[in-house]
């Protein structure tokens, strides 16, 4: 089998290439894409667990621990011992990671408006309903 036809090496080409556009897009803003998915969670439900966080990414816990340990550093979250479980770690959102809502939403739909410019609406809607089939229960 040609690599071009391995299911594997296409998905991955594919998503490096959009990785690479949503990269650009928060850089500015001194983000990662790692970074940004944990902000969109925290925006949403703030103050979650490691383990909750991790569960809502489709990462391992030592995975989501290093990209937090860097988000601290960077002054955009804070953990503490979780008031329902002091073994757990409970993340909660600084002024300045919340700051960051607005216009890390907005350098996403621009990356979003890149990565999908030679689809319609269509296609987009066909390429996730078969995205969605190579991950049941996701």
């Amino acid at each position: 089998m040609e690599l071009d036809q391995c299911l594997n090496f296409v998905l991955t080409k594919a998503q490096q290439s959009v990785h690479q556009l949503f990269k650009a897009e928060l850089i500015p803003h001194g983000v990662t894409p790692g970074q940004y998915s944990v902000l969109k969670c925290l925006w949403k439900d703030n103050g979650q667990t490691v383990k909750q966080l991790a569960e809502h990414l489709y990462l391992d816990s030592s995975t989501v621990t290093g990209i937090l340990d860097r988000m601290e550093q960077k002054g955009l979250i804070k953990k503490t011992a979780d008031p329902k479980d002091r073994r757990a770690l409970q993340v909660l959102l600084t002024e300045k990671g919340q700051a960051l809502e607005e216009p890390l939403s907005q350098a996403i739909l621009n990356a979003n408006k890149k990565a999908l410019q030679e689809m319609n609406d269509k296609e987009y809607e066909s390429l996730k309903e078969l995205l969605h089939k190579l991950s049941p229960g996701n």
